[in-house]
């Protein structure tokens, strides 16, 4: 068993923690500041994209409701339309990790593995017609433009007086070009924010009424504003001050719920109640998946998921990992970036994952999910169905790898569209037998994600698959795949909005509710206090 740190082993028990107190830094960002090499892998910044994939971007919502309809007729294209067209009250930008796969009748399907709630992507996908000198021939921008900006004039009159500003714990080269596109897209400048998990004396708080504070210069805070009643001085210092918030994008992905408010005055995309409700909570995602399957099964749609028991408490993960034959994934239902994510193909993969969890774990309830191997090695269902890899295409040296597809999407007025996508494959070839496998990770675990020893991260950027006319030829994907993808992300982050506005109605949190359906409250006590915004339990 290979959990999901396996490029340094010494990083293994370092999964749900950080490691060191991280001083976050804030500094502006002016329009005309964009630079394309600062936002993109250098891989993709001169790549180009597959035709393919142009045409895919390309389709509106009534020509893929009218193809997929077509190879599924059992689909409900009305109501297929429905989907396509929804409108989100708080899951407006979203991410789908998808496999491809396939059954013992040949029947090839892609099947959600994860939704997340501020997916990386941009810095991976080469531009449409290999446009990137200016900020506005991006998809960052469009982003900006179709989503943040649209919201941004929907709540004008809720929002208090202040700067705007991205807050973000990873991932700077994808955060701040949202930061230029948004300070290209309103003409102002914008201060970009470093908010880490472990930082003793953050550079950003709340006030008791939701609204989000900035520690900065006062030089950079009156770049942003003319109004100097917004600033409040900070004692014994004659250069930072505090300024509020008018509207953030967030890029706070490693427990953002400890820091920041379900309930807040400043606008903040996305929401934490979309991290709660499934967006970055894999128990409550599946549980949102269920909800939404019941009202799909008469329309002919489904969210395809591997087989998922909620709620395992510790110590009964052994009775379901054995009733699987010892091949299971077991997850961490509140971790991300490949974190807390671990394969078990043999009895000594579940006795190590046991160690690790009675020394490392933080939380109380896990996640025991089917595992998607090759035909032979797969999870068999409790209706004796199973899914396996379709795989790259073989390799020079016939070699095929697990690959997966991420689906980036966000809200527009028209509903959701693709917005980015790329893919991953595993470090190892997938084996026909399990006979001499030593890294089952390395062979099934795609994320690119790596955590420093200082709690920084970095990326394995040798496996990602971009989507242009070298990497896309090697995915061995079509074009109905993709149309595939892009409606089960939909439906997957459909589900999860769904879910969050049953969760938040108004400005109340409904923890009663939360807590029935999230019964961990070793999680819970994470929960950033609520200022008496929630219904309590």
């Amino acid at each position: 068993m290979v959990q999901s740190k396996q490029v340094d082993k010494k990083l293994r028990k370092e999964v749900l923690k950080d490691v060191k107190s991280k001083n976050g830094k804030v500094w502006l960002e002016k329009p005309g500041d964009w630079e394309p090499e600062d936002h993109y892998y250098p891989r993709a910044l001169n790549a180009q994209l597959h035709p393919l994939v142009s045409s895919f971007l390309a389709l509106d919502k009534v020509r893929i409701a009218t193809r997929y309809c077509h190879l599924h007729p059992e689909a409900d294209k009305e109501k297929l339309l429905e989907v396509l067209s929804y409108t989100p009250s708080f899951f407006r930008w979203a991410g789908a990790d998808l496999f491809c796969v396939t059954n013992e009748y040949a029947q090839r399907s892609m099947i959600v593995i994860e939704t997340n709630s501020c997916p990386s992507g941009q810095k991976s996908m080469p531009s449409i017609g290999n446009e990137n000198e200016n900020s506005g021939q991006t998809q960052y921008y469009r982003m900006i433009s179709e989503t943040f900006g649209p919201l941004l004039k929907e709540k004008e009159e809720e929002l208090p007086n202040g700067i705007y500003a991205t807050i973000f714990d990873k991932n700077p080269m994808e955060a701040t070009g949202y930061a230029r596109c948004i300070a290209d897209y309103l003409k102002v400048p914008v201060l970009a924010v470093e908010f880490f998990k472990n930082d003793a004396d953050p550079p950003a708080r709340w006030t008791e009424d939701g609204v989000l504070e900035v520690r900065a210069s006062k030089e950079e805070v009156l770049a942003c504003t003319t109004d100097e009643s917004l600033l409040t001085p900070i004692p014994n210092s004659d250069d930072l001050v505090w300024v509020p918030v008018r509207a953030c994008f967030r890029y706070v992905t490693i427990a953002p719920w400890s820091r920041i408010p379900v309930v807040t005055k400043t606008l903040v995309l996305n929401p934490i109640i979309s991290c709660l409700a499934g967006g970055r909570n894999k128990l409550v995602a599946s549980k949102a998946y269920d909800f939404k399957n019941g009202e799909l099964s008469s329309h002919g749609l489904t969210i395809r998921l591997p087989e998922t028991t909620t709620d395992v408490a510790l110590a009964e993960i052994p009775l379901y990992v054995r009733s699987m034959g010892y091949i299971a994934v077991i997850k961490v239902p509140y971790s991300n970036a490949g974190q807390g994510v671990f394969t078990i193909t043999s009895k000594k993969d579940l006795d190590e994952f046991l160690e690790w969890a009675k020394e490392n774990s933080a939380y109380d309830q896990f996640i025991v999910q089917a595992l998607v191997g090759n035909s032979t090695w797969s999870s068999i269902g409790k209706d004796g169905s199973k899914y396996y890899h379709v795989g790259t295409v073989p390799s020079v040296k016939n070699n095929t790898y697990v690959a997966d597809l991420r689906m980036m999407i966000c809200a527009t007025k028209d509903g959701y569209k693709p917005l980015a996508t790329y893919a991953r494959r595993a470090r190892l070839p997938l084996t026909e037998n399990l006979d001499n496998v030593k890294d089952s990770w390395g062979m099934l675990g795609t994320n690119l994600s790596i955590k420093n020893d200082d709690g920084t991260w970095g990326s394995d950027t040798n496996r990602l698959m971009l989507m242009d006319r070298k990497d896309f030829n090697r995915l061995g994907i079509s074009l109905d795949d993709l149309i595939d993808g892009f409606i089960q992300t939909v439906l997957a982050a459909t589900a999860i909005d769904q879910m969050a506005k049953r969760l938040l109605r108004g400005n109340t949190f409904d923890t009663e509710l939360f807590g029935s359906i999230n019964k961990d409250d070793s999680f819970i006590n994470e929960l950033m206090p609520q200022r008496g915004l929630q219904k309590e339990v």
